[in-house]
C-alpha cells in the first residue's frame, strides 16, 4: 500500500493558490484514475485506488504532520511508501524535483511532517518566489494565467511520476525541467 499526500489548505478560497499545488496534483491524478475524494479519515479527504490511497490533509498546511502521522499509523505503511506532493518556492516555477528523503527546507508543511513522522519521499513542484511580496502573501496568492499554464504542464509530469512511485519504478532522486 502506498499513500500519496498532496499538501494544501482546505478552504475553497485557497483552491487556486501556489500553496495548494499539492492538492491540485493529487486532484489531477484522481481524475486520471476515475477516483473521487469521498471519505474523511485521519483528518484527510481520501480516495482509494488499487494499492494506493490519495490524501488531502484537512489540517491546514502548517499542521500537515498531524494528518500524515494518523495516515501512517492507521494504514500501517513505512515512511518509504508515503509520497508527499508539495509546492517549493526554492525551485524555479515549473521545475519538478523528486527526493527519496531529506530535510524540510523552507516549507512549513513539510517541516511539520518531518518533525512528527520523519523524512519521506517527496515530489516538489517549483513555484519560485515573487520577492516583492511577503512569503505568506505570495504562497497564498492566486496563480496567474501565465503561471497556471506552466504549472499545468508540471502537474501532468507529476501525475506520471506518482504512477511510477506507486508501481515501484521511482527509486532515485531526479529533477525535471518543464520550461
Amino acid at each position: 500500500m502506498k499513500i500519496i499526500v498532496g499538501l494544501g489548505n482546505p478552504e475553497g478560497k485557497y483552491n487556486n493558490t501556489y500553496h495548494n499545488v499539492g492538492f491540485s496534483v493529487v486532484d489531477m491524478f484522481a481524475t486520471k484514475k476515475g477516483l473521487k475524494f469521498s471519505k474523511n479519515k485521519c483528518r484527510a479527504l481520501i480516495a482509494v485506488g488499487d494499492g494506493y490511497i490519495l490524501a488531502k490533509p484537512q489540517t491546514y498546511m502548517n499542521n500537515s504532520g498531524d494528518s500524515v502521522y494518523e495516515l501512517k499509523k492507521y494504514f500501517k505503511v513505512p515512511l518509504s511508501d508515503i509520497l508527499i506532493v508539495l509546492d517549493d518556492i526554492d525551485l524555479p516555477k515549473g521545475k519538478i524535483r523528486f527526493r527519496l528523503s531529506g530535510s524540510a527546507g523552507t516549507h512549513n508543511g513539510l517541516r511539520d511532517i518531518v518533525s512528527k513522522v520523519g523524512s519521506t519521499p517527496r515530489l516538489k513542484i517549483g513555484i519560485s518566489r515573487d520577492e516583492s511580496m511577503s512569503l505568506a502573501d505570495y504562497v497564498l496568492s492566486s496563480i496567474d494565467s501565465k503561471s497556471k499554464e506552466l504549472l499545468s504542464a508540471s502537474y501532468v509530469t507529476a501525475t506520471d511520476l506518482i504512477e511510477k512511485f506507486i508501481n515501484g519504478e521511482l527509486c532515485q532522486d531526479l529533477t525535471i525541467c518543464n520550461n
